[in-house]
């Protein structure tokens, strides 16, 4: 479903500072969304890092610090999901955590209202079959549920702050800014398959979506996957890149939906930088093609009153 949260801090950010077009507001927003400070967005992305993130330092850890109960268990695995793929399981693992300590983590940064689960929606292939006899991979596959941030700040820090603890605060911040200058796009492209969710179910506000959000297996992952109750079955992949989308990617989507046995009534594409001439030519009732701008619905239909009060 509309990840209302997520979509109240998009607007909250952006009558709070007002950025000139929307690339900047999803770019900027994906750092700094959550903090509550004001931000000039006219200003270069790692200028403001370091002016706002890195020499307040000692504020914004402290303040974590608070929110995470100073507990390395904790750090390790907001760590590990920020970094990782989102699953449970592979987070235990890359946090050195096992299902008692990790669950038990898992469960606090959920009470403090730092992460939300996002529940697998694969069956597992021992409900599809209950008297076969299955290889041993797929008989030893657990089906895992997956975590988001529930502010993008948090997991920013996380990302990219927390591994580099030890070298700012001993004033090496050239590790930092690199690490950032070679990720940002991947790291940015997580919030941006979450605010597409967004769009596209803002877009589907007439009908009655009945399951949406990303869908993973064992064998294959699709960004959005989102059912109507007039049995609509919309699918969608996400590009945050420096470069337009060409026909490849509606036929990487298409070979996933045929591998998962559905027929989408709409498959729609999300790209930061457009899409080639070819597929322009192709959009129509079952294909739609959505850039920057087009997130500027989200906030049209808001206004500055709603301005929220944010978690620092």
């Amino acid at each position: 479903m509309t990840n209302s949260k997520l979509l109240e801090q998009f607007r909250s950010f952006y009558f709070r500072n007002y950025p000139d077009d929307m690339e900047i507001q999803i770019s900027y927003f994906s750092i700094f969304g959550g903090l509550g400070w004001d931000i000039d967005t006219s200003k270069p992305i790692n200028e403001l890092i370091q002016e706002l993130i890195v020499e307040n330092f000692d504020i914004l850890n402290e303040k974590i610090n608070v929110l995470i109960d100073t507990e390395p268990t904790h750090k390790r695995l907001l760590q590990a999901l920020a970094v990782g793929d989102r699953r449970i399981f592979s987070a235990f693992k890359r946090a050195g955590l096992n299902n008692g300590n990790g669950g038990g983590a898992l469960n606090y940064l959920q009470d403090v209202g730092l992460i939300q689960m996002e529940y697998s929606r694969e069956r597992h292939p021992r409900e599809a079959n209950p008297s076969a006899k299955l290889k041993r991979r797929d008989a030893r596959h657990r089906v895992s549920h997956k975590v988001l941030f529930s502010h993008p700040f948090v997991r920013f820090w996380f990302y990219f702050i927390a591994p580099q603890i030890k070298n700012i605060k001993n004033k090496d911040y050239e590790p930092l800014h690199a690490n950032i200058a070679a990720h940002l796009n991947s790291y940015t492209s997580l919030i941006f398959e979450e605010l597409s969710e967004v769009l596209l179910n803002y877009n589907l506000r007439d009908a009655q979506i009945i399951s949406s959000g990303s869908y993973w297996d064992a064998h294959l992952e699709i960004d959005i996957l989102t059912l109507t109750d007039d049995n609509k079955i919309y699918v969608s992949e996400c590009k945050w890149t420096n470069h337009i989308i060409n026909k490849k990617e509606l036929h990487k989507l298409r070979e996933k939906c045929v591998k998962l046995d559905i027929l989408p009534s709409q498959i729609i594409l999300f790209s930061k930088r457009g899409f080639s001439k070819e597929l322009q030519q192709l959009k129509g009732s079952s294909l739609a093609l959505y850039s920057c701008e087009d997130f500027e619905a989200l906030v049209k239909s808001s206004s500055k009153d709603e301005l929220i009060e944010n978690f620092i």
